[in-house]
């Protein structure tokens, strides 16, 4: 892997690596913030239509 453009000769690499990683970490997380929240929509929708399944079902039987 190439540094990047702005780290000079003098940057050590430990110095980069720690930014990267932080970086990757924070990418990361924000992906997994978006996953919750799509996962949160789906469960939600899913238990709306078991409910209205159920009063379907009981509906019929009437």
């Amino acid at each position: 892997m190439l540094p990047p453009f702005f780290c000079q000769s003098s940057c050590e690499s430990s110095h980069w690596r720690s930014h990267h990683q932080q970086r990757k970490m924070e990418m990361l997380r924000f992906w997994r913030d978006g996953l919750e929240r799509q996962l949160a929509a789906v469960t939600a929708a899913m238990s709306t239509l078991e409910g209205q399944i159920q009063r379907d079902h009981s509906d019929d039987e009437s």
